[in-house]
């Protein structure tokens, strides 16, 4: 049977110029319409925006001639359409995001720009302005852009590294250590940051508040733990910040009606009454959920949520046995306290001149009639504390080890629980506890028959690694075998899940890949939670497993483990909701001669992967091209004959050679190539 490439194979696949032109005079006219400039990137943003108005003009112009394009012009506006709307995303990124990340971020921001304009530049390389019929001025203006986009330089508004400066010299000062007569922060200098960046009125610290914790979650979608622990900090700054930026505000204007003349009756107001009245805000991050009073002595319970000792204790005391904010059983009535936040509350209360022991109820009236009544949404993520707290969080590590060590199983149980939770909260906790020995006894217990031992020492081990100097005291201490049977035949399906992401850490280690490869027995444990595990607990294991794969000799212990066909069988499951890792993982092991061999096996990939192009993420379609190239090379004829008898595959090429990433459309292009070829061969065949 002959195959005929469609029409437009021999043009690359590009768009036809009509509607190409159409679509980025759209797109650019969205980009130089934009209104309302964000407080950072202004000088970036306003210049992109003028490059795209005078491309707009020249698509505009092009459009009018309607002439036939030459190929390369063809080419260069189909890169350029690319670019526009990459323009956009990111402007609009800069729009809505937050302003104080944006802040932070400022150098990699800038960056993107100049990224962008250097390839605006290389796609103005092949315009060929001389057998275009443009006017003169036009022409001249997509040389001068033409010409500045070669030598584009990076630009950092010397204002915004300014007030960057400042505002990571305020959160250091919040880490020194024995801070005496210092304010918890210098206020003034963060208000004028703050106040530069656009955050001028409590309505705009409640929504920065909001984008923050839009970007934490974006963040923690993709494992980045540490940039999430950064972003959480910047939270609370700003939440801690609005409370005494506006609650000083308002002091100083009851101040002022103070001394008014015609309000000579507070003169005869006692002490006790004014200070009331002059009682600072408490921010809410210090009230307990309970009575929204201030929490003297904060204390964590079994659910990770913090309250005052005295409201939890007497909560607790009247039979009730779930967390009154999340509603979760409690597993055990144990309560841990947060010296983080201790410390904090106690330095808050110095400033204020508001004494630790005791608690103005007429204040605390005031305050809860002035509040809008809600507990704060979050427990405070991990804050450097000062020596104090450090020494407070040794002395408890040290405590819960020593029980570790010699308690019973019902006490090893909680103080392994209490482990994991500590080692959850920061950097400092996890080398802390690893300093008072803890390893050595967690790996001990992954072999325990009490299956919460068990789930909270593996837990507790993966919190642990995230330190990396922790890794490499896990595997000494032997942990990989224990950890290997855990994941194999674990109690618990979330201790299993656990020891899978536990593996993934600690592979991010190069030699520590090739030792866990050696244990034959983790990558059949792997394989095996990948067939039986949960959403989340296949996803562990495949994400462990692309990890192990990216060292050459562990990829052939993958293939006898079996993985293949349940990796090409989650392609199909939906549910499964894993179908970038599966696919990450099968790319990796296509250069394997025994993977290229099992995955040809399968006769239901190619459409599977000719479906992804179209519907997958951008992820997803470079590996499926990946995927689809590697079986096309070396005697793929076949599935060569099947892409092209498919109608869906050569247009979900085109689009990914023409709008996909750099990477997917260096690819396409070549197995477009190879189609040709293929295509060419069996109309002219040799002989």
């Amino acid at each position: 049977m002959e195959l005929a490439l469609p029409p437009m194979m021999g043009s690359s696949g590009f768009l036809p110029s009509g509607p190409l032109l159409e679509s980025l005079i759209h797109v650019s006219n969205e980009v130089a319409s934009m209104e309302k400039l964000p407080f950072v990137q202004v000088r970036n943003i306003s210049t992109m925006i003028r490059r795209i108005k005078l491309l707009s003009s020249l698509f505009e112009e092009i459009q009018e001639i309607n002439t036939p394009l030459p190929p390369s012009s063809v080419l260069c506006l189909t890169e350029l359409f690319s670019v526009t709307r990459r323009v956009k995303v990111l402007i609009e990124g800069c729009k809505d995001g937050s302003s104080l990340w944006g802040l932070i971020q400022t150098q990699l921001i800038s960056n993107h720009f100049v990224v962008i304009v250097k390839e605006i530049g290389r796609a103005l390389d092949i315009l060929p302005l001389s057998l275009l019929n443009l006017t003169a001025d036009i022409k001249e203006q997509v040389e001068l852009l033409h010409k500045q986009a070669k030598r584009v330089e990076l630009f950092v508004d010397p204002g915004e590294l300014q007030r960057r400066e400042e505002l990571l010299q305020v959160i250091a000062s919040n880490n020194e250590k024995n801070r005496k007569n210092k304010s918890f922060i210098d206020i003034e200098t963060l208000k004028e940051v703050l106040s530069g960046i656009g955050l001028r009125s409590p309505l705009d610290y409640e929504e920065e508040i909001s984008k923050l914790e839009a970007e934490a979650q974006k963040q923690a979608g993709t494992g980045g733990l540490i940039v999430v622990s950064n972003i959480n900090n910047l939270i609370s700054l700003v939440s801690y910040s609005k409370s005494i930026i506006f609650s000083s505000e308002e002091t100083e204007k009851t101040k002022e009606d103070i001394k008014q003349p015609h309000a000579s009756i507070n003169r005869n107001l006692d002490q006790s009454s004014f200070s009331q009245s002059m009682s600072p805000n408490i921010p809410d991050e210090f009230r307990c959920p309970i009575t929204l009073d201030l929490m003297r002595d904060p204390v964590i319970v079994a659910s990770g949520h913090t309250y005052d000792r005295n409201s939890i204790a007497q909560w607790i005391k009247t039979g009730h046995h779930t967390c009154p904010k999340s509603g979760q059983k409690l597993i055990h009535m144990a309560l841990i306290p947060n010296y983080a936040l201790k410390s904090l509350v106690h330095q808050w209360c110095q400033e204020n001149n508001i004494p630790l022991t005791e608690c103005s109820s007429n204040a605390s009236e005031l305050e809860r009639c002035n509040s809008k009544k809600k507990a704060c949404e979050k427990a405070i993520n991990h804050i450097s504390a000062t020596k104090v707290a450090i020494d407070a969080v040794k002395m408890t590590a040290e405590f819960l080890v020593g029980k570790l060590a010699m308690g019973s199983p019902d006490i090893q149980r909680q103080a392994a629980y209490e482990l994991r939770l500590l080692a959850k909260t920061g950097m400092d906790n996890r080398r802390i506890i690893a300093e008072a020995g803890a390893i050595p006894f967690l790996v001990t217990l992954l072999s325990s028959n009490d299956p919460r031992i068990q789930e909270n020492a593996v837990t507790a081990l993966l919190n642990l690694s995230i330190f990396d100097n922790n890794k490499v005291l896990i595997m000494a201490a032997g942990a990989i075998d224990s950890i290997a049977e855990v994941l194999e035949s674990g109690k618990t399906m979330e201790a299993r899940e656990n020891a899978a992401a536990a593996i993934f850490s600690l592979s991010m280690i190069d030699d520590f890949k090739v030792a866990i490869g050696a244990r034959p027995r983790a990558i059949v444990a792997l394989v095996g939670l990948l067939r039986e595990g949960t959403t989340v607990g296949k996803r562990d294991a495949a994400t462990a497993m692309f990890n192990l794969a990216l060292y050459n000799a562990n990829k052939a212990s993958i293939i006898v483990a079996g993985a293949v066909p349940l990796l090409i069988e989650l392609l199909m499951d939906d549910k499964a909701g894993i179908t970038d890792d599966a696919l990450g993982v099968l790319a990796l092991l296509l250069s394997c001669p025994e993977g290229l061999e099992d995955i040809k096996k399968s006769r239901v990939l190619v459409p599977l992967l000719i479906d992804l192009l179209r519907l997958g993420s951008a992820k997803g379609k470079e590996n499926s091209i990946t995927l689809l190239l590697g079986l096309c090379k070396d005697g793929g004829e076949e599935v060569a004959r099947r892409l092209l008898i498919n109608p869906r595959s050569i247009p979900s090429l085109r689009s990914l050679a023409a709008d996909g990433s750099l990477k997917a459309r260096r690819k396409a292009d070549a197995l477009l190539r190879l189609l040709n070829r293929c295509c060419s061969q069996s109309h002219n065949p040799v002989g």
